[in-house]
């Protein structure tokens, strides 16, 4: 693969060397509109120039950026703060990035690669999408937690995932086997190969096997964070007051809707069972308490840590590893016994 220079970029771009310089360091004098062309060209072109001919400053070794997507994910916080416990190479570093739900993360590990020296990638929080393709010619070790890139044409990604559908399946199951039958599903975009989607799957399966469908109209797509779950919930029982259960792919969105539901005078799990998925902490102490696919976060993020060490150190091929989260029935679900 060609290596492309600063100066390639800055002619693609249609802008000075200096512009592409001064958006490789962050610089505050260069448009936003600039900014998105030159790093647009930079992703197209795979570019990853030397930071140390660039002359800027580094750190004494090579860090670890940890790139995570969701500034307002509880769980994702506590998966960010398991991580930065785990053991890790004396000389590497810890470099955390937090960004919004719509920024691209893809483009922003280019920028840091093009900033510092990167020895290994971590991204929470991501979708596998068109987007990722900017990394295909990538050779730095990354570990995608929570979504599984084996597949992908990313060789050098590994990623720790639970099993999604599966776990997903088994909270739908649950949700019918309490008697429920008119159910829907909050989450995020239906297209893709990520955790969102296996999720939905799992959702398909399990109604399915009881004669049961997820058709659109009750399927909600919504950011999965308190006030856009919120807001979604209202729209959505407005028009279809008679569901009884609903399968949120995170739990913050469940405890959004569980708000919603309280707001229209419904009961909870009295007239609709909940469940999410996650086992934030928070969950444990609301009224009523969550049901929930709990992550096992400690475990993800040792396993993480590990596979990206053993990658940028004895230099081994990516892995992808399943693990089991547990799917716990609490308070928001109906008793089966008096239905």
């Amino acid at each position: 693969m060609k290596i492309y220079t600063i100066r390639d970029v800055a002619e693609m771009a249609g802008v000075s060397v200096t512009t592409v310089s001064r958006v490789l360091n962050d610089r505050p004098d260069v448009s936003r509109e600039t900014k998105e062309k030159v790093r647009r060209v930079m992703a197209e072109l795979h570019f990853v120039g030397n930071a140390n001919a660039r002359g800027l400053k580094q750190a004494d070794g090579e860090s670890i950026a940890l790139i995570i997507r969701g500034r307002r994910n509880p769980f994702l916080n506590v998966l960010t703060e398991a991580m930065l416990l785990c053991p890790r190479g004396e000389k590497t570093a810890l470099l955390t990035e937090y960004i919004d739900e719509q920024d691209d993360e893809f483009l922003l590990a280019l920028t840091l690669m093009n900033r510092q020296r990167i020895a290994g990638l971590v991204f929470l929080g991501s979708r596998i999408d068109d987007r990722c393709t900017v990394l295909d010619g990538v050779s730095i070790p990354m570990v995608f937690v929570t979504v599984n890139t084996a597949g992908t044409a990313m060789e050098r990604a590994s990623s720790v995932t639970m099993d999604e559908r599966d776990m997903s399946r088994r909270a739908v199951e649950a949700l019918i086997g309490h008697g429920c039958r008119e159910i829907a599903v909050f989450g995020g975009r239906r297209t893709g190969d990520d955790s969102l989607v296996l999720r939905a799957l799992g959702a398909e399966d399990a109604l399915r096997s009881h004669g049961l469908t997820l058709d659109e109209a009750h399927y909600v797509e919504t950011r999965l964070n308190l006030p856009d779950a919120y807001a979604a919930s209202l729209t959505y029982f407005e028009k279809h007051p008679q569901t009884d259960a609903v399968f949120c792919m995170s739990d913050t969105a469940a405890l959004g809707v569980i708000r919603a539901l309280n707001d229209l005078g419904k009961n909870v799990p009295g007239d609709v069972s909940v469940i999410g998925v996650d086992g934030i902490e928070m969950g444990q102490y609301t009224t009523p308490r969550l049901s929930t696919i709990v992550q096992p976060v400690e475990d993800i993020a040792r396993q993480s840590m590990a596979v990206l060490t053993d990658m940028i150190e004895n230099h081994a091929p990516a892995r992808h590893i399943t693990l089991e989260g547990k799917l716990e029935i609490r308070e928001s679900v109906r008793d089966s016994s008096k239905f």
